[in-house]
C-alpha cells in the first residue's frame, strides 16, 4: 500500500513539473552573434532557449580584457538587452522578438532575456 502511495506522489510530482510554463526561464528560439578570435578568425555562437531574467556573459567575449562581440541577432520569443560591457554594465540596446539582426557596430559582451508576459 505504501508503495502504490508513493508512485501515486511520484507520477503527480512529475505530471506537475512537465505542466509548470516555460516561458519564464527561457526564451524560445536562437541568439547569435559574431566575435573575431585571436587568430583574426571571424566566429558565429548561436544561443538555442536561453535562459531569461538574468544576466548572461557571452561565450569568448564575456570579460572587458577582450575584443567585444558584434552583430547580435535575436530570433527568440523574447526581448533582450545587449550591454557593452561584462555583467550586464555599459551601454545598452534593446532588441526586439523575432527581429532582423543588428548591424555590425553594435558591440556585445553581455545580454538578459527578458521574461515573457
Amino acid at each position: 500500500m505504501k508503495l502504490r502511495n508513493a508512485a501515486a506522489t511520484a507520477v503527480a510530482a512529475f505530471a506537475l513539473v512537465l505542466s509548470l510554463p516555460t516561458s519564464a526561464l527561457a526564451a524560445t528560439g536562437d541568439f547569435s552573434y559574431k566575435y573575431v578570435d585571436g587568430f583574426g578568425l571571424e566566429h558565429k555562437v548561436v544561443l538555442h532557449d536561453p535562459h531569461s531574467g538574468k544576466c548572461i556573459n557571452l561565450y569568448a567575449v564575456g570579460d572587458d580584457e577582450v575584443q567585444p562581440g558584434y552583430g547580435p541577432h535575436n530570433r527568440t520569443d523574447a526581448a533582450v538587452i545587449v550591454y557593452k560591457g561584462a555583467n550586464c554594465a555599459g551601454a545598452e540596446y534593446r532588441l526586439r522578438a523575432n527581429g532582423n539582426p543588428a548591424r555590425d557596430d553594435l558591440e556585445v559582451r553581455s545580454v538578459k532575456f527578458e521574461p515573457a508576459a
